[in-house]
């Protein structure tokens, strides 16, 4: 059995689809099937049931898949560890979090990194805890939910959540709104797994309101277009485009719609210290860029 067979198999678990996991890969989706077919061979056991051709994890595949995850994941820890070991620091960090957050945070922070710094990749962890996105092989987790120990974490900011309107719209000379305003217009939002979304469904049920109109948009990118458009108004934390203006949404207890981050590391890690000082640059960086108080 090799490594990557079982690496084979815990992509398509995580994808749900042969072709979607070909393509995070970069290998074919025959090729893949083929690998699958010969992992179940060597095991000797059906990790896959198929039908009407599609793959879903037989009973004994739903078994197998978090040993495959759990051995893959030790094994890139002893990658980590052998690379940092033998040269002294950590040559490469993988930071996980939402979206929104890779566009307007990780991204702009990786563009101000010097030649000796890690080399810094990112993968997506919308929808996934802190905990789940390391689990998944990433080094440093951005999300919402302070997880328990052997996770260590450091608050990074409170960034806003906006109501953005056209110029032109009624709205565009005010500074705030309220959550009662917001119930009474269309208001484009995200899905169900965006941070900002839960920071407004969370809103409206502590404001005691009953919800308006809701379009939902792939995005903040998006609803923040539909917004420009004159669709309605779109409520994200995305940094503002379409020359939309931005309003602060105003809570029941005074305060402003907002999503809480941090920076989330196993303290287990062979280079804790490296992360934990890299997430404290972070910090510093997303309180400079947008002129906010540390979380």
């Amino acid at each position: 059995m090799e490594l990557r067979h079982l690496r084979y198999l815990v992509a398509v678990a995580d994808h749900g689809t042969v072709s979607r996991a070909a393509e995070r890969l970069f290998v074919t989706q025959p090729g893949l099937s083929r690998q699958l077919r010969q992992l179940e061979q060597e095991l000797g056991v059906a990790v896959f049931e198929r039908s009407a051709g599609r793959l879903t994890l037989s009973s004994a595949g739903r078994s197998l898949v978090p040993l495959a995850r759990d051995l893959l994941e030790r094994v890139d820890a002893f990658g980590v560890a052998a690379t940092y070991y033998a040269e002294g620091r950590l040559d490469r960090v993988v930071i996980g979090a939402p979206t929104v957050t890779l566009t307007d945070v990780v991204a702009p922070f990786i563009a101000t990194l010097a030649p000796d710094d890690p080399t810094t990749d990112v993968v997506g962890a919308d929808g996934l805890s802190t905990a789940e996105v390391l689990g998944r092989g990433a080094d440093l987790a951005i999300g919402t939910a302070r997880p328990a120990a052997p996770y260590r974490s450091r608050p990074l900011a409170v960034l806003p959540v906006w109501a953005y309107v056209p110029r032109d719209h009624r709205w565009a000379r005010r500074q705030r709104v309220t959550v009662g305003d917001l119930v009474g217009e269309p208001v484009i939002g995200l899905p169900a797994a965006f941070t900002a979304r839960q920071a407004l469904e969370a809103a409206v049920v502590g404001a005691g309101v009953a919800g308006g109109t809701f379009v939902e948009a792939a995005n903040g990118t998006v609803a923040q277009a539909l917004a420009a458009a004159g669709r309605g108004v779109a409520v994200v934390s995305d940094d503002p485009r379409y020359d939309l203006v931005p309003l602060a949404v105003e809570l029941p207890d005074r305060g402003t719609l907002s999503v809480r981050l941090l920076a989330v590391w196993d303290s287990r890690h062979v280079a804790a210290p490296t992360l934990e000082a890299l997430s404290s640059r972070l910090s510093a960086f997303v309180c400079d860029r947008y002129g906010v108080p540390p979380a």
